[in-house]
């Protein structure tokens, strides 16, 4: 499910910068990435219906390579997904409203600080 209305898709950042603020609000890079494209990851528990839940934003190098800190990447739309051991994330499904409501109000606080970053480019 992409989580759009925040205006994420192009933007331009150096990916220093970039996963300073997503870590602030709780966005992890755990090695999910290669030297092209990049993955921060929220993960949610939901402990009711035992699922895992991970809100993703995805960029790719534009000029350099990751994980360089001074590489310029660019943001695609943030996504929701639900983890199924052992098969991986599926993004087309129905999510729960509270796990979808905590998505957009997570990227809404991170866009703030991102969007208010100095950007590299728009």
């Amino acid at each position: 499910m992409k989580i759009e209305g925040y205006d994420f898709e192009g933007k331009e950042y150096n990916f220093g910068s970039l996963v300073r603020i997503m870590e602030k609000h709780g966005f992890v890079h755990a090695e999910q990435w290669d030297y092209e494209r990049v993955s921060l990851d929220y993960k949610m528990l939901d402990t009711t219906q035992n699922a895992t839940y991970y809100l993703r934003v995805l960029a790719y190098a534009v000029d350099g390579e990751i994980p360089k800190r001074s590489t310029k990447v660019r943001l695609l739309t943030p996504i929701l997904g639900r983890h199924y051991y052992p098969h991986g994330v599926e993004y087309d499904e129905d999510f729960p409203d509270k796990i979808v409501k905590k998505s957009t109000a997570i990227i809404e606080k991170a866009a703030k600080d991102l969007f208010a970053s100095e950007k590299v480019t728009s």
